[in-house]
């Protein structure tokens, strides 16, 4: 019972975040068109002035400091930087190289994403991620930013989860732009793996020391009954479209179906220099006889703990055993693997203290394994604007107040901070904050 878990010396511990649920006022967005329609966020909510980072973001800065983190992931907002096509804006460029700058002054690394979730409204009118020449502005786009921000910064994600927002905006049709279309959604899948290669090779060329990824959502997908042949096609066909045919193109440049014929786009080939996984549930599928679904239908574990999200939530169930699993997966590659975000919506945060010591004894089994595990982003600082779900989801280690701008830390903040402080987990930091998982990580 003595012996705590260590991780390795200069493990990266921090929090993640991104530009529109954080700075507020971001106008020039799709996000934010889509936010005044009737419907479209839960209860009908509105950004605003979200956390209030353009004009305050040192405060929670300070707030990281206080919490012993060494790292933060932080994206960029490109209609801010590029409010008009071929126009980019010096004073966003300088309010970002300030908070680059703050980071930097209290010892904080920043890990910057390039595009997470929004696009500029001149973006949109000229055809969006479905026009062939989104993949130039973009490359544009990333080029005059990491000319302007790159001597502060070394680490990059080109794009936060492609495929969840594939998924969203023209599959599932309830994000931007609202579509139910599959051959749109694999046109787009093309441009933007064609933008990362794009992106990954322009940075390399602007910083030959840079590190430059993408940030990977996973699901694990999995059939629910076990032995059942078509739960475990329909899973394996989610996992396919979700998650192989990505990551694969990235690696060898082979365009699989169905987004080609195992056609090869040499300059995808080897453009990550780390694996970023973004993990929050594994999803247990069962075949139904629809292709809409992709003939699946995500069910939880009878009796299975569900966070706030609930059974219509994608953060729902506790898999902890997924991180494991992903970095299993993903060691085949060779590469670093950063946890570039994990968290769970808990308003009341009565799970958020067992959800991150599980999840983090999971990632140290994995390092311990031999996986290369070099950091842990938790989602999130703050309370943030959750895109649809509004702030419906509460993931912060500090309360928000969105009307006041009220910061309260919540227990799980002190659990995190006492976890980077020490790097690592000890019997005595579990018996505090989650008793009854003392006998699955420490046993004996």
């Amino acid at each position: 019972m003595t012996q705590s878990l260590t991780f390795p010396a200069g493990f990266r511990w921090g929090t993640a975040t991104a530009a529109h649920q954080v700075e507020g006022n971001n106008f020039n967005n799709q996000w934010w068109a889509f936010e005044q329609q009737p419907g479209a966020i839960w209860h009908g909510a509105r950004s605003g002035l979200a956390c209030d980072w353009w004009r305050h973001a040192e405060q929670d800065f300070d707030r990281m400091v206080q919490l012993h983190q060494n790292s933060h992931r932080m994206s960029v907002e490109w209609s801010r930087i590029e409010p008009t096509p071929g126009h980019f804006d010096t004073r966003a460029l300088d309010r970002y190289r300030e908070m680059l700058g703050g980071l930097r002054d209290r010892g904080i690394a920043p890990l910057v994403t390039l595009h997470h979730f929004t696009n500029p409204l001149w973006f949109e009118e000229q055809g969006g991620w479905e026009a062939p020449e989104s993949v130039s502005r973009f490359q544009h786009f990333v080029e005059r930013t990491v000319q302007a921000l790159g001597d502060l910064c070394q680490e990059w994600v080109t794009i936060n989860e492609p495929m969840v927002y594939v998924a969203q905006g023209w599959f599932n049709g309830i994000w931007p732009p609202g579509k139910s279309d599959f051959l749109a959604a694999m046109k787009v899948t093309r441009h933007l793996l064609f933008a990362h290669a794009a992106a990954y090779h322009t940075i390399h060329r602007l910083q030959s020391d840079a590190q430059v990824g993408y940030a990977k959502h996973v699901r694990l997908f999995q059939g629910l009954r076990p032995g059942h042949r078509l739960d475990r096609y329909a899973a394996g066909l989610k996992r396919w479209l979700f998650e192989h045919v990505w990551v694969a193109a990235t690696a060898d440049g082979k365009l699989r179906p169905p987004l080609g014929l195992n056609t090869c786009h040499a300059p995808l080939i080897d453009t990550f220099d780390f694996m970023g996984i973004n993990y929050y549930t594994k999803d247990r599928t069962r075949f139904v006889p629809n292709p809409l679904t992709l003939f699946g239908q995500e069910q939880f574990t009878p009796g299975g703990e569900l966070s706030d999200a609930g059974r219509d939530g994608p953060f729902a169930e506790f898999r902890p055993d997924g991180i494991y699993q992903i970095c299993q997966e993903v060691r085949q590659f060779h590469k670093p693997v950063i946890i570039t975000e994990n968290g769970v919506p808990d308003r009341d945060d009565d799970q958020r203290p067992r959800w991150i010591l599980a999840h983090l004894h999971q990632l140290h089994r994995a390092i311990q394994s031999g996986v290369d595990v070099q950091g842990y982003f938790h989602w999130t600082l703050v309370d943030n604007f959750e895109w649809a779900e509004g702030w419906g989801l509460r993931f912060g280690l500090f309360e928000l107040d969105p009307e006041t701008q009220e910061r309260t830390p919540r227990p799980s903040a002190g659990l995190y901070g006492e976890i980077a402080q020490a790097n690592g987990i000890s019997p005595a930091l579990v018996e505090r904050y989650a008793p009854t998982l003392l006998p699955q990580i420490f046993p004996g």
